[in-house]
């Protein structure tokens, strides 16, 4: 799991707490810092899943071109 999912996941967690604890109390700036901290966190989280997905490709391509290039290697030996 990226660093980023993880990162983006604690930001959205807190300003999901700071907007609630302005809400709760009437504050308003302290309703908006918490939500702008919550899209934050789900941007961050975002590009973390982003990447893992392309890392995931990537990985997988690999093993799918080793695999045929022992296929390969077997059919020429």
């Amino acid at each position: 799991m990226d660093k980023d999912r993880i990162q983006g996941k604690v930001k959205d967690i807190a300003g999901r707490v700071e907007r609630q604890t302005g809400e709760w109390t009437g504050d308003t700036e302290k309703q908006v810092h918490g939500a702008a901290k919550q899209v934050e966190g789900k941007v961050q989280n975002a590009w973390g899943k982003a990447k893992d997905a392309g890392k995931e490709a990537a990985e997988k391509n690999r093993a799918e071109h080793e695999k045929e290039e022992k296929s390969k290697a077997a059919h020429r030996g």
